[in-house]
């Protein structure tokens, strides 16, 4: 069970399965108060914290009428913090409390009109009629014993509850989703009023206590930090290097996956930050293991496998390391920890776990609890210099699983040139910053066309953008036709091999961003 030690005020998020649990973390991030989420039967004797200011229930798909529905231990309002419960939450909550939950006649989902009674504590600043996010088959018929109503629907007698004597707060909608018109509003009234949080998690504050622990943790022993030249390892690195200096050495292996000029960008921002580098060439190994493979999780499997062994090599060579530093983010936490129970694997990460258990080593992991925009906020305290911090998400197999057929060098060096336009188009227009992430794809089919009055047949490349938050739900981005188009021309006109271009229109989910 995890120590709930820390010196942040905490507020706790208990995850029923919500699609918006991620979401309801993020919104209270940003206004500056630490938050972590757990399973929802996690034991609330673990959850006791010097700090924790308050607790949260999320919503879920399930109904309290459910065989296997899930319950929280009641002992989480006994720890004398504020709870609030969100839709599932709401109703666990009446549940719990023996109030009466009926199957709504009407169900409730999108936007609706919810009428406010009270606007002392949660609802502090709302009108008398606010827009909400309904999202809910069934309701709270009957109040508990010590319950009051805030707010009501034209459907529904109790949209939102609380139990003024206990602190306990319910909402029968999301105020955590941007339809929610003064939901970052009545979040504020919770964090601040309710909880008596005072927002002191900041970059330069995690920095600081981050800084600490490691210095405590590793003492004069030797780091070493596996490099991508991505957002994620490049911040860990400075992190780990800012307590420890030059008894971190960072690893950048240069897999032959990489996109055009990526080795030089990173030997020049170690140089800059005076960091150790250790730079392995190891093109030819991983090539040389990749031939006539086309399987896409094969060849994660075996990128992944020659990392570790390649990168274990190089670790000996050093000598007499004691910790792994690796720049593991929130989600992929949770992701692997799967709170929502079984789930099937859509791709295997190539960034959580593998090589402390082959390696022996001691894991440092000092994003663990951070989302992808606020990496790029510490990066940016950390001085990175912004053609790092402002780089689009490169998975770990690299252009590898970008290819949609085997990997040849050939094949690979068609797809870097037409990425380095793709990207270097974005840049220009000033389009780069406004997506959350653009890359080719080489399809594996060839098509008829002409150039200078000849037959050509040759190799057709997807171009891929696309607008996210965190990368768990995005949509294709809307670019304007004449830059579509111009990229397209130079990429034909550019790039040997290929003839045709074309633009993916996919949203996640149904697909997923990566092809691969």
């Amino acid at each position: 069970m995890k120590d709930f030690t820390n010196k942040e005020e905490t507020i706790i998020i208990l995850d029923f399965g919500s699609q918006y649990t991620q979401l309801i973390a993020r919104r209270i991030r940003e206004k500056n108060v630490f938050c972590e989420i757990l399973p929802f039967d996690y034991d609330p004797d673990y959850i006791k914290s010097k700090n924790l200011k308050g607790i949260v229930l999320s919503g879920g798909p399930s109904s309290v009428f459910d065989k296997n529905a899930p319950i929280c231990d009641k002992k989480i309002f006994q720890l004398k913090v504020p709870v609030l419960g969100i839709c599932y939450g709401l109703q666990l909550i009446a549940f719990l409390f023996e109030g009466k939950i009926e199957k709504s006649q009407r169900r409730e989902y999108g936007k609706s009109v919810i009428n406010v009674f009270d606007t002392s504590d949660l609802f502090k600043g709302l009108r008398e009629k606010e827009n909400a996010w309904m999202s809910h088959g069934d309701y709270v018929g009957k109040l508990p014993y010590g319950f009051v109503p805030l707010a009501s629907t034209e459907n529904i007698p109790y949209a939102g509850i609380k139990n003024p004597e206990e602190k306990i707060y319910g909402l029968q909608f999301h105020p955590e989703v941007v339809h929610t018109e003064n939901g970052e509003k009545i979040l504020e009234n919770f964090l601040f009023d309710i909880c008596g949080c005072e927002g002191s998690w900041t970059p330069e504050s995690f920095i600081l206590s981050s800084v600490e622990k490691i210095r405590k943790e590793v003492r004069d022993k030797k780091i070493i930090c596996a490099l991508s030249g991505g957002v994620d390892s490049s911040v860990c690195a400075a992190l780990v290097h800012k307590a420890s200096g030059d008894q971190l050495i960072s690893i950048f292996v240069d897999n032959g996956l990489l996109r055009k000029d990526e080795a030089s960008d990173v030997t020049n921002t170690c140089k800059r930050l005076n960091m150790k580098l250790l730079l392995v060439d190891a093109k030819e190994r991983f090539l040389s293991e990749l031939s006539g493979v086309e399987e896409p999780e094969e060849k994660r499997k075996i990128i992944g496998r020659a990392f570790i062994e390649v990168f274990e090599k190089e670790a000996k060579k050093i000598g007499d390391v004691e910790f792994l530093a690796q720049g593991t983010l929130y989600p992929d936490v949770i992701e692997s920890k799967s709170f929502k129970g079984p789930s099937a694997t859509i791709k295997s990460h190539h960034n959580v776990g593998g090589l402390p258990d082959v390696m022996n080593l001691k894991l440092i992991e000092p994003l663990k609890e951070l989302f992808k925009d606020e990496v790029r906020k510490l990066g940016k305290e950390l001085n990175l210099p912004e053609n790092i911090l402002g780089r689009h998400p490169f998975p770990g197999p690299g252009l590898a699983v970008r290819i949609i057929d085997s990997v040849t060098e050939k094949r690979l060096d068609i797809l870097r040139e037409a990425d380095f336009i793709f990207i270097q188009e974005l840049k220009k227009s000033g389009y780069y910053d406004k997506i959350w992430q653009a890359f080719c794809v080489l399809l594996p089919i060839q098509s008829v066309g002409v150039m200078g009055d000849e037959r050509t047949y040759e190799n057709v490349v997807a171009l891929r953008a696309v607008t996210s938050l965190d990368g768990m739900t995005a949509d294709w981005a809307k670019l304007p036709y004449d830059l579509i188009e111009k990229i397209s021309n130079r990429i034909i006109n550019e790039v040997r091999g290929i003839n045709r271009v074309v633009y993916d229109i996919s949203s996640k989910p149904p697909a997923t961003i990566e092809w691969e």
